[in-house]
């Protein structure tokens, strides 16, 4: 097989690893579900469900990209499929608050190695020029995960293991992807450059880079606090079940998915700085619409346009991010992947805010500040953009 089927071969199993990296938004309808499994819990602590997973991206990142430079791309990702594996088992032989804390901390894990080898992975099996739009067609299929697990968890609800059945299926889709990585060749550049601490967060002194990797804590931060917040928002404005509520997750990541999709399309050929202007406005008006809303279709019309808004913005920031740095591809993934621990402190503050505001609608507010900060990074972002097409 020549190296341009291998190449052509090699894409399917690694953009499954997109699909995996989805796994992690069930912790929004699972924190739903786990607070009225065990009764008297607040939002303050089940937000603590959130902090388990996502400080990992906190702690591990820079690690995981000293790791990689051991072991490789392609082996770091194959050991994030087995902690996954390892992870969704967990739930499985044994239900408790303490084991559901250890799965999704072990969730967390895995999906911090993945998402600091995955993306400097796909560069080796794409070319430059595509990378933006084949980074973003990877937050596609993560989304299309992102939003069956809500319908996964609604249509397992009634089985033997009630909602719970969605972990040893995630953790047999994990173990299947892990087998098909393995057995598929992949080429990978071998790097001398020994990475450090020091090494990696001096990429900070990049005033861009800085920017980017701010946005990346507010990205994530706001997206987890949305998959918590938008259900309770639904029980709380429109008195829905928890069932019924958690299936508003699925509209926003259909959402997301729809516009993932069209994105990498469009970033083939559009320059991704102008890009960036129209999502985040078109996500500032779905948050105010929100924020504002009292009617069930009005505030999923609102939540579509913010998914909409939302669904390129990370693979945006990350792409530019590694094309400035091209040579240090490894060490810019890991200290962007840092930035996904703002999923672990926002929902928790949200949590808090909303106990003490009784309103799911001061979470959504502080949503919204959290937000202006992407107005704040579009002419960097504008800027980076016509800077590397050049």
């Amino acid at each position: 097989m020549d190296a341009k089927k291998v190449g052509r071969f090699a894409v399917m199993p690694v953009m499954t690893g997109f699909f995996i990296m989805g796994f992690v938004d069930i912790v929004g309808v699972a924190t739903n579900y786990i607070k009225n499994d065990f009764t008297g819990m607040s939002d303050t602590v089940s937000g603590l469900v959130s902090l388990s997973c996502f400080l990992w991206f906190l702690l591990l990142s820079v690690p995981t990209g000293m790791l990689m430079n051991k072991i490789g791309r392609k082996n770091t990702v194959l050991l994030s499929f087995a902690v996954t594996v390892i992870a969704m088992a967990v739930p499985a032989v044994s239900y408790s608050f303490i084991s559901v804390i250890l799965a999704f901390t072990l969730l967390g894990i895995g999906n911090t190695l993945l998402q600091v080898s995955l993306n400097p992975l796909v560069i080796n099996v794409v070319s430059g020029d595509r990378l933006t739009g084949s980074l973003t067609l990877g937050q596609f299929i993560k989304a299309i995960s992102s939003f069956l697990g809500p319908i996964i968890v609604a249509a397992v609800a009634g089985s033997f293991m009630h909602w719970r059945l969605v972990f040893p299926i995630y953790a047999l889709i994990s173990f299947l992807a892990m087998i098909w990585l393995w057995a598929t060749p992949i080429e990978e550049k071998k790097f001398t450059d020994k990475i450090s601490l020091g090494r990696t967060f001096s990429l900070l002194k990049d005033k861009y880079i800085l920017a980017f990797f701010i946005g990346i804590l507010v990205l994530v931060g706001v997206d987890v606090g949305m998959n918590v917040t938008f259900p309770k928002v639904l029980m709380e404005r429109c008195s829905f079940t928890l069932e019924k509520a958690g299936m508003g997750n699925s509209v926003y990541f259909l959402a997301r998915t729809v516009g993932a999709f069209a994105g990498g399309l469009l970033l083939m050929k559009l320059p991704e700085g102008k890009f960036f202007v129209v999502s985040v406005s078109i996500a500032i008006a779905g948050l105010a619409g929100m924020i504002f809303a009292t009617d069930a279709v009005l505030l999923f019309v609102s939540v579509v346009l913010f998914g909409l808004g939302y669904a390129n913005l990370f693979s945006i920031l990350m792409s530019l991010s590694m094309k400035r740095e091209p040579e240090r591809a490894n060490e810019v993934s890991s200290l962007l992947i840092v930035g996904v621990s703002g999923g672990a402190v926002v929902p928790v503050a949200l949590g808090a805010v909303s106990d003490g505001f009784g309103s799911q609608g001061a979470a959504l507010v502080a949503l919204g500040i959290l937000w202006l900060y992407m107005l704040l990074i579009m002419r960097p972002v504008m800027k980076t953009s016509a800077s590397t097409r050049n």
